[in-house]
Protein backbone atom coordinates (compact mmCIF):
# COMPACT_ATOMS: atom_id res chain seq x y z
CA UNK A 1 0.00 0.00 0.00
CA UNK A 2 1.13 3.14 -0.92
CA UNK A 3 2.29 5.78 2.13
CA UNK A 4 -0.43 8.18 3.00
CA UNK A 5 1.23 11.88 2.08
CA UNK A 6 0.64 14.88 4.12
CA UNK A 7 1.63 18.24 4.61
CA UNK A 8 0.59 21.63 6.56
CA UNK A 9 -1.51 24.28 5.02
CA UNK A 10 -2.24 27.86 6.43
CA UNK A 11 -6.31 28.18 6.55
CA UNK A 12 -5.74 31.49 5.79
CA UNK A 13 -3.61 32.20 2.84
CA UNK A 14 -3.15 28.65 1.61
CA UNK A 15 0.95 28.48 1.57
CA UNK A 16 2.12 24.87 1.97
CA UNK A 17 4.92 23.77 4.37
CA UNK A 18 6.57 20.76 5.18
CA UNK A 19 6.07 21.07 8.77
CA UNK A 20 3.74 22.71 11.45
CA UNK A 21 4.61 25.93 12.68
CA UNK A 22 2.94 28.36 15.39
CA UNK A 23 2.53 31.16 12.90
CA UNK A 24 2.61 31.37 8.95
CA UNK A 25 5.26 33.23 7.03
CA UNK A 26 3.30 34.24 4.75
CA UNK A 27 0.53 35.99 6.23
CA UNK A 28 1.83 36.29 9.74
CA UNK A 29 -1.13 34.67 11.30
CA UNK A 30 -1.05 32.36 14.34
CA UNK A 31 -2.29 29.31 14.49
CA UNK A 32 -4.11 28.93 11.46
CA UNK A 33 -1.69 25.97 10.00
CA UNK A 34 -3.46 22.60 9.89
CA UNK A 35 -2.24 19.40 8.58
CA UNK A 36 -3.86 17.48 5.21
CA UNK A 37 -3.69 14.71 3.54
CA UNK A 38 -2.36 14.88 -0.16
CA UNK A 39 -1.96 11.62 -1.49
CA UNK A 40 -2.93 12.34 -5.02
CA UNK A 41 -3.11 9.82 -7.95
CA UNK A 42 -1.31 10.87 -11.59
CA UNK A 43 -4.41 11.51 -13.41
CA UNK A 44 -5.85 14.19 -15.56
CA UNK A 45 -8.06 16.99 -13.14
CA UNK A 46 -11.08 16.00 -15.65
CA UNK A 47 -11.53 12.95 -17.87
CA UNK A 48 -14.00 13.19 -20.34
CA UNK A 49 -13.61 12.09 -24.31
CA UNK A 50 -14.26 15.55 -25.71
CA UNK A 51 -11.28 16.99 -23.63
CA UNK A 52 -8.76 15.41 -25.74
CA UNK A 53 -9.87 16.87 -28.66
CA UNK A 54 -10.50 20.20 -27.38
CA UNK A 55 -6.75 20.43 -25.81
CA UNK A 56 -4.20 21.80 -28.29
CA UNK A 57 -0.98 23.32 -27.40
CA UNK A 58 -0.34 27.14 -27.02
CA UNK A 59 2.00 29.46 -28.59
CA UNK A 60 2.93 32.83 -28.69
CA UNK A 61 2.01 35.64 -31.03
CA UNK A 62 2.57 38.74 -31.50
CA UNK A 63 0.29 41.48 -29.61
CA UNK A 64 -0.30 43.07 -32.82
CA UNK A 65 -1.71 39.70 -34.60
CA UNK A 66 -3.95 38.57 -31.66
CA UNK A 67 -7.75 39.27 -32.60
CA UNK A 68 -9.04 42.34 -30.31
CA UNK A 69 -13.00 41.79 -31.49
CA UNK A 70 -14.56 42.16 -28.45
CA UNK A 71 -16.24 38.43 -27.33
CA UNK A 72 -19.75 38.26 -27.02
CA UNK A 73 -21.31 37.84 -23.48
CA UNK A 74 -24.09 36.05 -22.27
CA UNK A 75 -27.17 38.12 -21.73
CA UNK A 76 -28.47 36.85 -17.80
CA UNK A 77 -32.01 39.07 -18.65
CA UNK A 78 -31.07 40.08 -15.31
CA UNK A 79 -30.76 44.19 -15.52
CA UNK A 80 -29.12 44.56 -11.89
CA UNK A 81 -26.69 41.32 -12.49
CA UNK A 82 -25.13 42.36 -15.88
CA UNK A 83 -24.37 45.74 -14.63
CA UNK A 84 -22.48 43.88 -11.86
CA UNK A 85 -20.57 41.74 -14.30
CA UNK A 86 -19.75 44.67 -16.69
CA UNK A 87 -22.64 43.40 -19.74
CA UNK A 88 -22.95 40.01 -18.89
CA UNK A 89 -21.28 36.64 -18.95
CA UNK A 90 -18.64 36.08 -20.66
CA UNK A 91 -17.61 32.39 -21.96
CA UNK A 92 -15.41 30.68 -20.50
CA UNK A 93 -15.20 33.00 -16.77
CA UNK A 94 -15.11 31.46 -13.71
CA UNK A 95 -17.53 33.73 -11.02
CA UNK A 96 -17.60 32.89 -7.33
CA UNK A 97 -20.27 34.73 -5.54
CA UNK A 98 -20.10 34.66 -1.21
CA UNK A 99 -22.76 35.99 1.48
CA UNK A 100 -24.16 35.68 4.60
CA UNK A 101 -26.11 32.20 5.14
CA UNK A 102 -29.61 32.19 4.15
CA UNK A 103 -29.25 35.94 2.26
CA UNK A 104 -30.51 34.37 -0.90
CA UNK A 105 -27.49 33.57 -2.81
CA UNK A 106 -28.93 29.81 -3.94
CA UNK A 107 -32.26 31.82 -4.75
CA UNK A 108 -30.26 34.67 -7.41
CA UNK A 109 -28.77 31.84 -8.91
CA UNK A 110 -31.59 29.40 -9.33
CA UNK A 111 -33.62 32.34 -10.33
CA UNK A 112 -30.93 32.76 -13.15
CA UNK A 113 -30.99 29.42 -14.21
CA UNK A 114 -34.64 29.32 -14.79
CA UNK A 115 -34.30 32.79 -16.81
CA UNK A 116 -31.69 32.04 -18.69
CA UNK A 117 -32.41 31.16 -22.85
CA UNK A 118 -29.50 28.39 -22.18
CA UNK A 119 -29.05 25.05 -21.37
CA UNK A 120 -27.86 25.52 -17.44
CA UNK A 121 -26.95 22.57 -15.40
CA UNK A 122 -27.28 23.44 -11.49
CA UNK A 123 -25.75 21.19 -8.99
CA UNK A 124 -26.27 21.70 -5.35
CA UNK A 125 -24.59 19.66 -2.95
CA UNK A 126 -26.44 21.08 -0.11
CA UNK A 127 -30.21 20.55 -1.11
CA UNK A 128 -32.35 17.57 -2.61
CA UNK A 129 -33.94 18.18 -6.05
CA UNK A 130 -37.18 18.16 -4.68
CA UNK A 131 -36.43 21.06 -2.25
CA UNK A 132 -34.48 22.80 -5.38
CA UNK A 133 -38.36 22.17 -7.32
CA UNK A 134 -40.03 23.43 -4.13
CA UNK A 135 -38.43 26.56 -4.48
CA UNK A 136 -38.29 26.73 -8.80
CA UNK A 137 -42.15 26.27 -8.18
CA UNK A 138 -42.50 29.56 -6.58
CA UNK A 139 -40.41 31.49 -8.88
CA UNK A 140 -40.63 29.92 -12.38
CA UNK A 141 -42.34 26.91 -12.67
CA UNK A 142 -42.35 26.66 -16.36
CA UNK A 143 -38.96 26.21 -17.83
CA UNK A 144 -37.77 23.36 -20.12
CA UNK A 145 -33.82 23.96 -20.37
CA UNK A 146 -32.78 23.89 -16.44
CA UNK A 147 -31.00 21.02 -15.01
CA UNK A 148 -30.80 19.78 -12.14
CA UNK A 149 -28.24 17.88 -10.32
CA UNK A 150 -27.53 17.08 -6.35
CA UNK A 151 -23.81 15.55 -6.36
CA UNK A 152 -20.76 16.52 -4.88
CA UNK A 153 -18.29 14.10 -6.76
CA UNK A 154 -15.99 15.82 -9.02
CA UNK A 155 -15.33 13.17 -11.45
CA UNK A 156 -19.75 12.51 -11.69
CA UNK A 157 -20.45 15.67 -12.02
CA UNK A 158 -18.48 16.30 -14.94
CA UNK A 159 -19.36 12.75 -16.34
CA UNK A 160 -23.18 14.04 -16.71
CA UNK A 161 -21.80 17.65 -17.83
CA UNK A 162 -20.62 15.60 -20.41
CA UNK A 163 -23.96 14.00 -21.02
CA UNK A 164 -25.96 17.37 -20.56
CA UNK A 165 -23.72 19.54 -22.48
CA UNK A 166 -24.49 22.58 -20.56
CA UNK A 167 -24.25 26.21 -21.80
CA UNK A 168 -23.71 27.50 -17.95
CA UNK A 169 -22.68 25.57 -15.15
CA UNK A 170 -23.60 25.99 -11.59
CA UNK A 171 -22.34 24.81 -8.39
CA UNK A 172 -23.85 25.51 -5.01
CA UNK A 173 -21.43 25.49 -3.16
CA UNK A 174 -17.69 24.82 -4.00
CA UNK A 175 -16.98 23.66 -0.21
CA UNK A 176 -19.48 20.72 -0.91
CA UNK A 177 -17.28 19.32 -3.49
CA UNK A 178 -14.61 16.85 -3.55
CA UNK A 179 -12.63 15.07 -5.57
CA UNK A 180 -11.35 11.41 -6.21
CA UNK A 181 -7.68 12.15 -6.39
CA UNK A 182 -7.36 13.98 -3.10
CA UNK A 183 -7.98 12.05 0.02
CA UNK A 184 -9.38 14.81 2.56
CA UNK A 185 -12.57 16.02 3.61
CA UNK A 186 -14.74 18.12 1.83
CA UNK A 187 -14.27 21.88 2.79
CA UNK A 188 -10.37 20.99 3.71
CA UNK A 189 -8.10 23.51 1.78
CA UNK A 190 -6.70 20.92 -0.17
CA UNK A 191 -9.94 20.17 -1.52
CA UNK A 192 -11.03 23.27 -2.44
CA UNK A 193 -8.48 23.91 -4.41
CA UNK A 194 -7.89 21.45 -6.21
CA UNK A 195 -11.50 20.98 -7.03
CA UNK A 196 -11.19 24.98 -8.22
CA UNK A 197 -8.59 23.63 -10.14
CA UNK A 198 -10.34 21.33 -11.84
CA UNK A 199 -13.40 23.82 -12.41
CA UNK A 200 -11.29 26.40 -14.58
CA UNK A 201 -9.15 23.89 -16.30
CA UNK A 202 -13.64 22.44 -17.44
CA UNK A 203 -14.28 26.08 -17.57
CA UNK A 204 -11.34 27.13 -19.73
CA UNK A 205 -10.85 24.20 -22.09
CA UNK A 206 -14.94 23.78 -23.31
CA UNK A 207 -15.34 27.97 -22.89
CA UNK A 208 -18.05 27.22 -20.20
CA UNK A 209 -18.96 29.84 -17.33
CA UNK A 210 -19.00 28.16 -14.23
CA UNK A 211 -20.23 30.08 -10.97
CA UNK A 212 -19.72 29.04 -7.83
CA UNK A 213 -21.24 29.66 -4.52
CA UNK A 214 -18.73 29.95 -1.55
CA UNK A 215 -19.47 30.22 1.83
CA UNK A 216 -18.43 33.10 4.19
CA UNK A 217 -16.56 33.05 7.15
CA UNK A 218 -17.39 35.16 10.74
CA UNK A 219 -14.90 37.50 9.94
CA UNK A 220 -16.84 38.30 6.00
CA UNK A 221 -14.51 36.54 4.33
CA UNK A 222 -15.15 33.78 1.75
CA UNK A 223 -13.83 30.13 3.30
CA UNK A 224 -11.28 28.40 2.49
CA UNK A 225 -7.82 29.92 1.54
CA UNK A 226 -7.24 33.59 -0.40
CA UNK A 227 -5.99 31.51 -3.18
CA UNK A 228 -9.48 30.82 -3.85
CA UNK A 229 -10.48 34.42 -5.02
CA UNK A 230 -7.47 34.70 -6.90
CA UNK A 231 -8.10 31.47 -9.10
CA UNK A 232 -11.47 32.92 -10.45
CA UNK A 233 -12.22 35.64 -12.78
CA UNK A 234 -14.77 37.57 -11.01
CA UNK A 235 -15.79 37.51 -6.99
CA UNK A 236 -19.16 38.83 -6.36
CA UNK A 237 -20.76 39.72 -2.77
CA UNK A 238 -23.87 39.10 -1.71
CA UNK A 239 -25.03 41.62 1.29
CA UNK A 240 -27.76 42.65 3.34
CA UNK A 241 -29.25 41.84 6.89
CA UNK A 242 -31.78 38.83 6.80
CA UNK A 243 -34.38 40.87 8.79
CA UNK A 244 -34.47 43.59 5.84
CA UNK A 245 -36.27 42.88 2.44
CA UNK A 246 -33.49 44.54 0.28
CA UNK A 247 -30.32 42.81 -0.73
CA UNK A 248 -26.99 44.64 -2.58
CA UNK A 249 -24.59 42.67 -4.68
CA UNK A 250 -21.12 43.98 -5.65
CA UNK A 251 -18.29 43.24 -7.41
CA UNK A 252 -14.92 42.77 -5.41
CA UNK A 253 -13.02 41.51 -8.17
CA UNK A 254 -13.63 41.91 -11.89
CA UNK A 255 -11.11 40.58 -14.82
CA UNK A 256 -14.06 41.67 -17.29
CA UNK A 257 -15.36 44.47 -15.79
CA UNK A 258 -15.58 47.67 -13.26
CA UNK A 259 -15.69 46.92 -9.10
CA UNK A 260 -17.77 49.97 -9.01
CA UNK A 261 -21.49 48.93 -9.90
CA UNK A 262 -24.08 48.10 -7.37
CA UNK A 263 -27.10 45.90 -8.12
CA UNK A 264 -30.25 45.80 -5.78
CA UNK A 265 -32.38 43.50 -5.15
CA UNK A 266 -35.82 43.25 -2.95
CA UNK A 267 -36.21 39.81 -1.46
CA UNK A 268 -40.38 38.58 -1.84
CA UNK A 269 -41.84 35.78 -1.68
CA UNK A 270 -41.42 34.76 -5.41
CA UNK A 271 -37.52 34.88 -5.70
CA UNK A 272 -35.69 38.46 -5.65
CA UNK A 273 -36.98 41.37 -7.78
CA UNK A 274 -34.95 43.79 -9.20
CA UNK A 275 -34.55 47.19 -8.33
CA UNK A 276 -34.05 49.65 -10.95
CA UNK A 277 -34.76 52.72 -9.04
CA UNK A 278 -32.81 52.59 -5.67
CA UNK A 279 -33.57 55.94 -4.45
CA UNK A 280 -36.85 54.83 -3.61
CA UNK A 281 -35.72 52.65 -0.77
CA UNK A 282 -32.52 55.41 0.14
CA UNK A 283 -35.21 58.02 1.03
CA UNK A 284 -37.83 57.70 3.48
CA UNK A 285 -41.26 58.55 2.66
CA UNK A 286 -41.87 61.56 5.39
CA UNK A 287 -44.68 63.34 5.83
CA UNK A 288 -43.63 66.10 8.35
CA UNK A 289 -40.46 68.08 7.60
CA UNK A 290 -37.76 67.20 11.03
CA UNK A 291 -34.52 68.45 11.43
CA UNK A 292 -31.01 66.93 11.11
CA UNK A 293 -32.19 65.55 7.99
CA UNK A 294 -30.53 66.12 4.34
CA UNK A 295 -30.66 64.62 1.03
CA UNK A 296 -27.85 64.21 -0.95
CA UNK A 297 -27.01 63.15 -4.45
CA UNK A 298 -24.07 60.26 -4.64
CA UNK A 299 -22.81 57.85 -7.41
CA UNK A 300 -21.86 53.67 -7.26
CA UNK A 301 -20.32 53.35 -10.61
CA UNK A 302 -22.11 54.83 -13.38
CA UNK A 303 -25.65 55.04 -11.27
CA UNK A 304 -26.65 58.70 -9.82
CA UNK A 305 -28.19 57.50 -6.36
CA UNK A 306 -30.47 60.13 -3.96
CA UNK A 307 -29.98 58.98 -0.20
CA UNK A 308 -30.38 60.47 3.07
CA UNK A 309 -28.76 61.33 5.80
CA UNK A 310 -29.68 62.08 9.36
CA UNK A 311 -27.79 63.40 12.22
CA UNK A 312 -28.21 63.56 15.66
CA UNK A 313 -26.39 66.88 18.04
CA UNK A 314 -27.50 66.71 21.20
CA UNK A 315 -25.09 68.23 24.65
CA UNK A 316 -22.73 65.61 25.94
CA UNK A 317 -23.84 64.13 29.00
CA UNK A 318 -20.82 62.45 30.29
CA UNK A 319 -19.04 65.23 29.70
CA UNK A 320 -16.53 63.66 26.99
CA UNK A 321 -18.13 63.97 23.50
CA UNK A 322 -19.51 61.31 21.55
CA UNK A 323 -18.81 60.78 17.62
CA UNK A 324 -20.14 57.82 15.90
CA UNK A 325 -21.43 57.61 12.23
CA UNK A 326 -22.84 54.25 10.63
CA UNK A 327 -22.34 54.11 6.78
CA UNK A 328 -19.79 57.02 6.77
CA UNK A 329 -16.33 57.40 7.62
CA UNK A 330 -16.10 58.20 11.56
CA UNK A 331 -12.73 60.18 10.24
CA UNK A 332 -14.06 61.99 7.91
CA UNK A 333 -17.14 63.04 10.13
CA UNK A 334 -14.24 64.50 13.09
CA UNK A 335 -12.98 66.35 10.20
CA UNK A 336 -15.89 68.00 8.35
CA UNK A 337 -16.96 69.24 12.44
CA UNK A 338 -13.44 70.32 13.10
CA UNK A 339 -13.63 72.50 9.71
CA UNK A 340 -17.29 73.52 11.24
CA UNK A 341 -16.06 74.47 14.95
CA UNK A 342 -12.78 76.44 12.95
CA UNK A 343 -13.82 78.21 9.99
CA UNK A 344 -17.66 78.17 10.13
CA UNK A 345 -17.67 79.43 14.16
CA UNK A 346 -19.99 76.11 15.56
CA UNK A 347 -19.27 75.24 19.00
CA UNK A 348 -19.83 71.81 18.54
CA UNK A 349 -16.40 70.44 20.42
CA UNK A 350 -18.77 69.55 23.41
CA UNK A 351 -21.97 67.88 22.03
CA UNK A 352 -22.80 64.04 20.74
CA UNK A 353 -22.92 64.41 17.29
CA UNK A 354 -24.51 61.34 15.69
CA UNK A 355 -24.67 60.26 12.17
CA UNK A 356 -26.34 57.44 9.99
CA UNK A 357 -26.81 57.04 6.51
CA UNK A 358 -30.64 55.57 5.74
CA UNK A 359 -31.11 52.06 3.79
CA UNK A 360 -28.11 50.58 5.47
CA UNK A 361 -25.45 51.20 2.99
CA UNK A 362 -22.06 52.34 2.85
CA UNK A 363 -21.16 55.75 0.78
CA UNK A 364 -17.41 56.62 0.83
CA UNK A 365 -18.46 59.53 -1.88
CA UNK A 366 -16.86 62.65 -0.91
CA UNK A 367 -19.74 64.45 -2.63
CA UNK A 368 -21.98 64.00 0.43
CA UNK A 369 -19.82 66.01 2.32
CA UNK A 370 -22.01 69.28 1.71
CA UNK A 371 -25.04 66.77 3.28
CA UNK A 372 -23.60 65.95 5.77
CA UNK A 373 -22.92 69.27 6.99
CA UNK A 374 -26.37 70.63 6.14
CA UNK A 375 -27.71 67.74 8.11
CA UNK A 376 -25.26 68.55 11.46
CA UNK A 377 -26.16 72.51 11.21
CA UNK A 378 -29.89 71.44 10.58
CA UNK A 379 -29.95 69.42 13.88
CA UNK A 380 -27.65 71.73 15.85
CA UNK A 381 -30.01 74.78 15.09
CA UNK A 382 -33.63 72.20 15.24
CA UNK A 383 -34.34 74.05 11.88
CA UNK A 384 -35.60 71.27 9.34
CA UNK A 385 -34.31 71.59 6.02
CA UNK A 386 -37.04 71.63 3.00
CA UNK A 387 -37.73 68.05 1.81
CA UNK A 388 -37.25 69.25 -2.19
CA UNK A 389 -33.77 70.21 -1.42
CA UNK A 390 -30.73 68.32 -2.22
CA UNK A 391 -26.55 68.39 -2.26
CA UNK A 392 -23.90 67.84 -4.07
CA UNK A 393 -20.35 68.85 -2.70
CA UNK A 394 -17.23 68.37 -1.49
CA UNK A 395 -15.69 70.19 1.81
CA UNK A 396 -12.32 71.04 2.19
CA UNK A 397 -9.94 71.97 4.99
CA UNK A 398 -10.38 75.80 4.51
CA UNK A 399 -14.17 75.33 5.14
CA UNK A 400 -14.68 76.17 0.65
CA UNK A 401 -16.82 73.71 -1.35
CA UNK A 402 -14.79 71.60 -3.88
CA UNK A 403 -16.56 71.06 -7.24
CA UNK A 404 -17.33 67.11 -7.74
CA UNK A 405 -17.40 64.81 -10.65
CA UNK A 406 -20.44 64.29 -12.99
CA UNK A 407 -22.06 66.61 -11.29
CA UNK A 408 -24.77 66.82 -14.58
CA UNK A 409 -25.45 63.46 -13.95
CA UNK A 410 -26.27 64.42 -10.12
CA UNK A 411 -28.46 67.21 -11.29
CA UNK A 412 -30.35 64.99 -13.67
CA UNK A 413 -31.54 62.41 -11.24
CA UNK A 414 -32.35 64.83 -8.41
CA UNK A 415 -34.86 66.24 -11.26
CA UNK A 416 -35.95 63.48 -12.38
CA UNK A 417 -36.63 62.18 -8.91
CA UNK A 418 -38.68 65.98 -8.22
CA UNK A 419 -36.18 68.09 -6.27
CA UNK A 420 -36.95 71.71 -6.55
CA UNK A 421 -33.19 73.04 -5.90
CA UNK A 422 -29.92 71.56 -5.45
CA UNK A 423 -26.45 73.26 -3.84
CA UNK A 424 -23.15 72.49 -5.54
CA UNK A 425 -19.72 74.35 -5.86
CA UNK A 426 -19.30 76.85 -7.24
CA UNK A 427 -16.12 75.78 -9.56
CA UNK A 428 -18.10 73.01 -10.95
CA UNK A 429 -18.21 73.83 -14.85
CA UNK A 430 -22.19 72.57 -15.49
CA UNK A 431 -23.62 72.05 -18.48
CA UNK A 432 -26.78 71.08 -18.20
CA UNK A 433 -29.89 73.53 -17.83
CA UNK A 434 -33.18 72.80 -16.75
CA UNK A 435 -36.13 75.49 -15.63
CA UNK A 436 -37.57 72.48 -13.17
CA UNK A 437 -34.64 72.28 -10.58
CA UNK A 438 -32.87 75.41 -9.41
CA UNK A 439 -29.03 74.90 -9.01
CA UNK A 440 -27.97 77.14 -6.06
CA UNK A 441 -23.78 77.57 -5.90
CA UNK A 442 -22.08 77.78 -3.00
CA UNK A 443 -18.59 78.71 -2.23
CA UNK A 444 -18.09 78.59 0.96
CA UNK A 445 -20.02 77.09 4.49
CA UNK A 446 -21.59 80.54 5.12
CA UNK A 447 -23.18 80.91 1.92
CA UNK A 448 -24.64 77.49 2.65
CA UNK A 449 -25.82 78.50 6.23
CA UNK A 450 -27.39 81.89 5.25
CA UNK A 451 -29.19 80.01 2.30
CA UNK A 452 -30.27 77.14 4.26
CA UNK A 453 -31.20 78.72 7.61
Amino acid sequence: MAKVKTAFFCSSCGTQFAKWLGQCTACKQWNTIVEEIIQKEEKVAWQTKSSAGIKRAAKPLLINEIDSTQEIRLNTLDQELNRVLGGGIVPGSMILLGGEPGIGKSTLLLQLSLKLPYKVLYVSGEESQKQIKMRAERINPNNNSCYILTETNTQQIFKQVETVAPDVLIIDSIQTLHTDYIEASAGSISQIKETTAELIKFAKETATPVILIGHITKDGNIAGPKILEHMVDTVLQFEGDRNHVYRILRALKNRFGSTAELGIYEMLGSGLREVSNPSEILLSNREEELSGTAIASTLEGMRPLMIEIQALVSTAVYGTPQRSATGYNLKRLNMILAVLEKRAGFRLGMKDVFLNITGGISVDDPAIDLAVVASILSSNEDDAISKDICFAGEVGLSGEIRPVNRVDQRIQEAEKLGFAKIFVSKYNKITYSSKNIQIVLVSKIEELVSALF
